[in-house]
């Protein structure tokens, strides 16, 4: 069985992944191969920092990994919060580091207030770094990276619906549905969400090769 390493220890984003690979793919977490570190995300986008972090566990484990990032890009918002999505209501008071999803819901409520453009969409991009032998003896390799991305269009409603999921589920309500992420569940959200969409093609890539 192939193995990978997820750049992450968050058991959402794991427990998402494991279950839409199955078990062609065996999935570690940071925790798994002895990483305790909290990789630093400083890119200016979704792209730089999932790359950021799958370079770090590379580098330092030398082992096959992937890391993601995904933001919600929010368009009477420009886009935002974008990059800064897990940390959004921080940045109001200067901070970055923590990540509350209830308190950056408040303020991205508070921001769209009234306005009827609630148009938004998730974005998770996904930076997979592998070894590649150029030789049978494995005597030179080379690095290659790739990159994937999943979208799901949709759109922030006014109030908090359901129990389920994490992060920003509770008010985002995806195209061609009634239901919130946080109401569809976890079965239905892994079959059409944006990091699904990623996930689908990494698993499509890593099966082929």
């Amino acid at each position: 069985m192939m193995k990978i390493v997820f750049a992450t220890n968050n058991q959402h984003k794991l427990s998402e992944i494991r279950s839409i690979l199955g078990e062609s793919i065996e999935v570690l977490s940071l925790k798994d191969i002895g990483c305790d570190v909290d990789i630093p995300e400083t890119g200016q986008t979704l792209e730089a920092n999932a790359l950021q972090k799958a370079q770090y566990v590379y580098d330092h484990y030398h082992i096959d990994c992937f890391a993601d990032d995904t933001g919600l890009e929010v368009e009477a918002l420009n886009g935002a919060p974008g990059v800064y999505s897990a940390r959004y209501a921080n940045m109001e008071n200067g901070a970055s580091d923590s990540h509350d999803s209830e308190a950056n819901m408040a303020r991205l409520l508070r921001e769209l207030g009234e306005n009827n453009n609630r148009r938004a969409r998730f974005r998770t991009v996904i930076a997979l770094i592998q070894k590649r032998n150029i030789c049978q003896c494995g005597c030179t390799s080379i690095k290659e990276i790739h990159q994937f991305e999943g979208i799901v269009e949709g759109e922030i409603i006014r109030e908090h619906r359901g129990g389920e999921g994490f992060g920003y589920d509770p008010i985002f309500q995806p195209e061609g549905y009634d239901q919130t992420f946080a109401e569809l569940g976890m079965d239905i959200k892994n079959q059409i969400s944006h990091r699904a969409r990623a996930v689908t093609k990494l698993a499509e890539f890593l099966l082929k090769r």
